[in-house]
């Protein structure tokens, strides 16, 4: 990771948090249950909030026994994971107790007491009297019960300009004491944005490669619902009015993925656990125009791909190809395909298409041109092309990816096929001869 490609403390506050930020976003941000009272309204899924505790008369007055047999108890500025009592289920029928996540039990005067502790501002920033909710409890997801000690994880998005640029999954430890939160002793693991495939792990800032006192690796791990987690960081950002946002999200077992909380002036450990700089990703996106959330998603799985996602899909199973392939390229927003002539080019970054060709298969449809005028070198120049989202299948696998657009008339082949999407096939040029 190149020094010049990190965002740094100043960069991410002079830059971005305030140049892209406006005031009211920022106090939707700060505030748990003005978040999930202004994403409700918006149709952004959101855990349920149950009850929300101004004064210490409202402890005083609540039926607590009203309470379901889950539920989070949380300080709505609290800081870093702190004042946070998750509950998992009822102690017994008849008693009026609780079990938290962490196998402790706790009584309705346990429970008042913390809440008039949160309401003095025990756990918000200065110790500034604060409001305490009662949340949805959201649960782990199958996906993760193997890799999180006993809490919720969840995955912390990075969206700017409406396009998700950077992503981890952060997973509760038992130095954590159960919580998803890095200072505290959770697990960041970086994920590939095209795949959703995590990568590198850190834990106290130091790469780890399987989760500790395990042989479970950490890297490999498929997250469930990619797309809709990305949709959902970007809707939210959207939604917010802020230009540069951290979605935490958190992916409920019946209910898929749901907002936690949004932050103004998100960590920057991301960077390590991605082994990527944040720097170099917004600068390639910060004058992009996109158009809604799915453009933005599709314009990230372009630009954003990580190589260990690849080494992931060569040990799954290598594919061996020819210099000249038969490919099935599908039509736009079609199960139909048509199947072309295609050269397999490791000199080529990039995947290129004919424009023609393109045409003919929808492919230049308005809402599937992910950007426009971006400059390519070849051995003619250099040529600004638009860039197009497409889907063929080759060697029997299916490869979502982009292609620019050019004139391959004179060609021999109206698609080339560049390395960006080789990862996982062996070319064996031997075979066309």
């Amino acid at each position: 990771m190149k020094i010049s490609s990190i965002l740094g403390l100043n960069a991410r506050s002079q830059l971005y948090s305030y140049k892209y930020n406006n005031s009211k976003g920022r106090k939707v941000c700060n505030s748990k249950i003005l978040t999930e009272r202004f994403l409700k309204k918006v149709g952004v899924s959101v855990p349920e909030i149950y009850k929300v505790f101004g004064r210490p008369q409202d402890v005083l007055n609540f039926n607590w026994d009203s309470l379901p047999s889950s539920f989070a108890l949380k300080p709505s500025r609290g800081l870093g994971g702190q004042g946070i009592i998750v509950v998992k289920k009822r102690a017994n029928p008849s008693t009026s107790g609780w079990i938290t996540t962490q196998r402790t039990t706790v009584s309705i005067d346990d429970l008042k007491l913390h809440t008039l502790d949160i309401l003095e501002g025990a756990y918000s920033l200065g110790n500034e009297p604060d409001v305490a909710f009662i949340q949805e409890y959201v649960g782990r997801h199958n996906a993760f019960r193997k890799f999180a000690f006993r809490g919720t994880p969840d995955i912390r998005v990075i969206v700017f300009n409406k396009v998700p640029v950077m992503a981890m999954l952060r997973l509760p430890t038992k130095q954590s004491a159960g919580k998803a939160n890095l200072h505290q002793g959770a697990i960041g693991v970086g994920i590939d944005i095209p795949t959703g495939i995590t990568t590198k792990a850190i834990l106290n800032g130091q790469f780890i490669k399987y989760k500790p006192d395990s042989t479970r690796k950490l890297n490999g791990i498929k997250i469930p619902l990619w797309t809709s987690v990305l949709k959902t960081a970007v809707n939210a950002q959207i939604a917010s009015g802020m230009g540069y946002l951290g979605v935490d999200i958190v992916l409920h077992p019946e209910k898929g993925p749901m907002v936690l909380e949004m932050n103004a002036q998100p960590g920057l450990q991301i960077q390590l656990c991605n082994n990527a700089g944040l720097r170099r990703r917004l600068d390639r996106i910060e004058d992009l125009e996109v158009r809604d959330a799915d453009h933005g998603v599709n314009i990230a799985k372009a630009l954003f791909v990580s190589a260990f996602s690849g080494k992931v899909k060569i040990e799954e199973e290598t594919i061996t190809v020819k210099t000249r392939e038969r490919v099935k390229v599908y039509k736009y927003n079609s199960k139909n395909k048509l199947e072309v002539l295609a050269k397999v080019d490791t000199g080529a970054y990039r995947t290129s298409i004919d424009r023609t060709l393109a045409k003919d298969l929808g492919l230049l449809n308005e809402e599937n041109i992910l950007w426009k005028g971006m400059e390519y070198r070849s051995a003619v120049g250099v040529q600004t092309r638009p860039v197009i989202g497409i889907k063929y299948v080759l060697g029997g696998r299916k490869i979502v990816s982009s292609a620019s657009v050019t004139d391959r008339s004179k060609m021999m082949t109206m698609l080339l096929i560049g390395r960006k999407d080789l990862i996982g096939f062996m070319v064996n040029p031997q075979d066309n001869k």
